[in-house]
């Protein structure tokens, strides 16, 4: 009997779907993600923090919009889930220089030339 119920429980952890790894999306950046089928319902949990855009009714493409975490989830017309991910957007680090100051905070791109991103106060291009 116990033989039984182990063989069970190893059937039912085996038919479970693996919770899938999240989609890593940079701020400003799209990622395209292809459906199993037709995509009838999309939900962004924060919409500050990413969109979805459909490219058709297999093809969307999740946009960073805001730093953060937040979950996608999308139906097709029988209620049946093809996409539930957890998306991160962050930021891409290339080429980017932060420095720190008492409590303030400044980031520049430097490509090629460096200048003030992420809400900080405009500042002159460095060369």
């Amino acid at each position: 009997m116990l033989r039984l119920a182990v063989c069970a429980l190893a059937g039912l952890l085996i038919a479970a779907p693996a919770a899938a790894a999240p989609l890593s999306v940079y701020l400003d950046q799209g990622s395209q993600v292809r459906l199993a089928g037709a995509a009838r319902n999309v939900v962004v949990a924060n919409p500050r923090v990413a969109d979805v855009s459909l490219l058709g009714a297999r093809d969307l493409v999740v946009i960073g919009k805001g730093y953060g975490v937040t979950n996608v989830v999308v139906t097709d017309a029988q209620g049946r889930t093809l996409f539930d991910r957890d998306i991160v957007v962050s930021a891409r680090n290339e080429g980017q220089v932060s420095y720190f100051r008492g409590g303030e905070t400044r980031t520049f791109s430097c490509a090629p030339l460096c200048q003030s991103i992420g809400g900080d106060t405009p500042q002159t291009p460095v060369p």
